[in-house]
């Protein structure tokens, strides 16, 4: 990578520590708590929570036709997911053992927490749960499979791709012959 490559990177994650910081910040202004891996809120913060949950009557009303119609559909993704998560979680221990690559921890990945906040009527946090389960599998196989990338084949593609993951831009050029035979080894050691 280049000087310059090297250079952005740097300062995007940089960047990346400075928007966590502003989030902490975004979280404390709601009057959250965090202990270990428990979020809190104090009791009066929690009944003022409870004045914003929408009744069920209310919630079916305003969803809608078309989100009622479509919401087996959207829920049958559960299967494809949690049948994904398995595998994934098979595939690391099997190969990553085997090829010495650091497995991903899934607790940082898959993080289901949205259904206990208190102005969430039953549905919406079924949804949360959903979501936040879904879009886990989704960052946890993407992490299992960059670091699978970086062992096997640490090349970036000839063309330009949308949203690379974050190994991606370490990579070798596209056409490096000389540096993927000099330089594999050294990608497949880097954690």
């Amino acid at each position: 990578m280049n000087e310059q490559i090297e250079e952005i990177v740097s300062r995007i994650r940089e960047l990346e520590e400075k928007l966590g910081h502003e989030l902490e910040k975004g979280r404390a202004q709601y009057g959250l708590k965090i202990k270990g891996k428990v979020a809190r809120f104090e009791k009066d913060i929690i009944k003022k929570h409870l004045t914003f949950r929408m009744g069920m009557l209310q919630f079916f009303r305003e969803s809608g036709f078309f989100s009622i119609l479509t919401a087996p559909v959207i829920y049958s993704l559960i299967i494809p997911m949690f049948l994904a998560d398995i595998w994934v979680t098979i595939y690391q221990h099997i190969c990553f053992r085997a090829y010495g690559i650091s497995r991903v921890v899934r607790s940082e990945y898959v993080i289901i927490d949205r259904q206990h906040l208190k102005y969430l009527n039953w549905v919406e946090a079924l949804n949360c749960v959903y979501c936040g389960y879904s879009n886990g599998v989704i960052a946890y196989a993407r992490e299992i499979a960059s670091r699978t990338e970086q062992h096997w084949c640490p090349i970036k593609h000839a063309l330009r791709i949308r949203d690379p993951h974050k190994r991606y831009l370490k990579f070798l050029e596209y056409g490096d012959a000389e540096g993927f035979r000099k330089k594999l080894d050294k990608y497949r050691k880097d954690k």
